[in-house]
């Protein structure tokens, strides 16, 4: 047995690997939380061997990760997440951070708009996370002249003073950006993919974000519940282009939480439901390959331009409206998607769209 360590305890990584779920998908053990905040305690500080890290990583990817230990790892990195929190409670956007490689960002876009529209919005991204490494929010909002290399509590201020905000990993989560070079090296997606979309830098009371499957939804949700650090009011996700938190065109489905349930329902205690939309029954013709660019950050930044400056109208024009439209309905301030659109439209016409680009640049 493994020695217990005074500044850690009895479970170096190497013995929950021998001990608890290490021998395969199909006979793997589950962590405890307690053995899950020691794991990510001892990589957070540099003390696993870099075979004994890739192995650890590997072995929750094959066996896959519950809510509670998912819920376990969020908290030890929101320890030491750097958070600043604006005075309006925006919607906390959690785009996969690796980035998508073939279709337009719409993030921004969107943001925009629902914060003309009155629902504040809040992205975060790092700068070419691995696994992947492409086009991610900080990469549109470069190449459309905005500035992204902020503190913390200048992201809140930008919150405030234009109803959009972007959070740089690095200056926020540092003790994630630290694991760069180690996930690079892994070449594969770990827990650690996960947990960082959900570290809500600006402490929003609604996060929206993105999944493949339905069950992926749930379990995020499940681990916003196991999580001792969070406590939001709602989570809004979808199924989005490449992991992203841009809807997909045609049929979508949507996952909805309310912490408090469903009023109309006279439900106690939280509800879980799911629905779908169709892009059709909005009057849009889309498929993926109409939002497909050549090159995802220039283009998705002049797309951006021209559909908040009213000049393009068309596929792209539709993709932002309806992410926007999901954004306000996410905040809570409209009571249907039919109704955000309304509102999304409304602001891109009268050009208040356009003027939260320009105070995102003059910040």
């Amino acid at each position: 047995m493994a020695q217990a360590t005074q500044e850690f305890g009895d479970w170096p990584l190497k013995r929950l690997m021998t001990e608890v779920c290490g021998s395969g998908h199909k006979s793997a053990d589950d962590l405890t939380r307690a053995q899950a905040t020691e794991a990510f305690e001892r990589i957070l500080a540099g003390e696993p061997d870099p075979t004994t890290l890739g192995a650890f990583w590997l072995s929750n990817r094959w066996k896959r990760n519950t809510p509670e230990e998912l819920g376990a790892y969020v908290d030890v990195m929101c320890e030491r997440v750097e958070y600043a929190e604006p005075d309006a409670d925006p919607v906390d956007c959690g785009a996969n951070y690796d980035g998508k490689g073939r279709t337009a960002i719409l993030g921004v876009a969107a943001g925009a708009v629902a914060a003309a529209a009155g629902t504040p919005v809040v992205v975060h991204s790092g700068d070419r996370v691995p696994t992947q490494k492409q086009d991610s929010y900080k990469h549109v909002l470069d190449e459309l002249g905005v500035h992204t290399e902020l503190t913390p509590s200048d992201s809140a201020e930008m919150v405030d003073e234009t109803g959009f905000g972007f959070y740089y990993q690095p200056a926020f989560n540092p003790a994630i950006d630290d694991l760069f070079d180690r996930r690079d090296q892994m070449g594969v997606r770990s827990f650690v993919n996960t947990v960082e979309t959900l570290a809500n830098p600006a402490g929003a009371s609604v996060h929206l974000g993105s999944f493949y499957h339905l069950a992926f939804a749930k379990k995020v949700v499940d681990t916003f519940v196991e999580s001792e650090f969070h406590d939001l009011d709602r989570v809004l996700m979808f199924q989005g282009m490449e992991g992203y938190d841009d809807v997909r065109p045609g049929y979508t489905k949507v996952a909805e939480w309310d912490a408090a349930g469903d009023a109309d329902e006279g439900s106690e205690g939280a509800s879980f439901d799911d629905f779908e939309i169709e892009t059709a029954e909005y009057g849009m013709d889309l498929e993926e390959d109409d939002l497909a660019v050549d090159d995802v950050a220039a283009d998705s930044a002049e797309i951006t331009e021209e559909v908040l400056a009213g000049e393009r109208e068309g596929a792209f024009a539709d993709a932002v409206a309806v992410n926007a439209a999901l954004r306000i309905y996410a905040g809570g301030d409209v009571d249907s998607i039919e109704d955000g659109l309304d509102a999304a439209r409304e602001v891109i016409d009268d050009g208040s769209a356009h003027d939260v680009l320009e105070a995102m640049r003059e910040f």
